[in-house]
């Protein structure tokens, strides 16, 4: 019974041509984004920006859920609605990250390690109580000299493993997600070398530790040229460099690959997820968990004014429009300067 609840899940949150909004930065993160558009990070901005995003009319065409923040989680609508419910009430399931950020890791100079592990179990009870149906926790692998390092691939794979398996006991489905950074000037050829070094650490530890590949969803990376690479790989050379690495290492069990845009131009995320799609079928469904490739177009037209909202929710919709139709291989530029 569980396992089927593990598995139903999944598979909602990968509905045809829906995708899942990354809303759940930290309070860092949040900080420095609402700085870029030189508003104030306290609770209640960013309780407003995000309840702009959320009651976006028409946004639950192309979204199958959001992941929360914990702050957010417990959050309430302007109405007196709770985020959760808001959300469920229009068919958009609410997850949570549960991970507590990436720390320096012991004896691996300039690698990182996840932490939150300690009391997990007993904050994903609170978490669920809350409403959340899925859950989230991003291992952070940087390319460099002599990176990532075996133990470096071992211990963020492993903590992965342990989260995952924590949360399908609790009923959660897990989102994985084990992003190898574009920061850098490394080649696609590298980028495809350690994401696919990467997968196999991870599956490796989800299988030793009894992960139903079934009841969980995949948010990698895209496999492209680091930020300042000279040579910069084509739309096309994305693709297929992504899709060998992931027919290499990602069993067909695992029921959906939601990919992160991890800092991409957003035109460009979308471009990349279509291309991938038109080469379909593939054993899994192949979708998007953007964050700043969804809301960075709102964020900026927003810019902390109640009166810029109904503008800022239109140019969310558009790109849940766009990468909802990119979900279908069915993306073309001309979308992106349709009203």
């Amino acid at each position: 019974m569980q396992e089927q609840v593990l598995i139903d899940t999944a598979q909602a949150m990968l509905a045809h041509g829906k995708g899942i909004l990354a809303a759940d930065e930290s309070t860092g993160t949040a900080t420095k984004r609402l700085a870029s558009i030189n508003v104030e990070s306290t609770e209640s901005n960013r309780q407003a920006f995000r309840n702009m995003l959320f009651t976006a009319e028409g946004i639950e065409q192309f979204l199958s859920g959001v992941i929360l923040y914990e702050e957010t989680l417990f959050q309430k609508a302007d109405d007196g609605t709770p985020f959760p419910k808001l959300l469920a009430d229009r068919g958009i399931m609410p997850g949570i990250k549960v991970d507590q950020g990436a720390k320096a890791l012991a004896g691996a100079e300039g690698e990182k390690v996840t932490e939150g592990l300690d009391g997990l179990r007993e904050r994903l009870d609170e978490y669920r109580k809350a409403g959340a149906r899925f859950t989230k926790w991003r291992a952070v692998i940087d390319i460099g000299d002599g990176m990532p390092s075996d133990y470096a691939l071992h211990v963020n794979a492993h903590a992965l493993a342990r989260y995952a398996a924590l949360c399908q006991e609790a009923g959660l489905t897990p989102i994985v997600e084990p992003e190898v950074m574009m920061d850098g000037a490394h080649s696609i050829q590298v980028c495809e070398q350690v994401t696919e070094r990467t997968l196999n650490k991870v599956f490796a530890e989800l299988k030793a530790q009894n992960v139903l590949l079934e009841g969980m969803v995949l948010k990698p990376n895209m496999v492209i040229s680091g930020k300042s690479c000279p040579d910069q790989a084509s739309v096309e050379q994305v693709a297929e460099a992504t899709l060998r690495c992931f027919y290499r290492c990602v069993p067909a069990a695992v029921p959906g690959i939601v990919f992160l845009s991890g800092g991409q131009d957003a035109e460009l995320a979308t471009a990349h997820l279509d291309a991938m799609n038109r080469r379909g079928p593939h054993p899994w469904t192949v979708s998007f968990s953007y964050s700043r490739a969804l809301q960075a177009p709102a964020l900026t037209t927003w810019a902390g004014q109640a009166d810029n909202v109904p503008a800022a929710q239109q140019a969310l919709l558009q790109r849940a429009r766009n990468n909802g139709a990119a979900a279908r291989g069915e993306y073309s530029k001309d979308m992106e300067s349709a009203a």
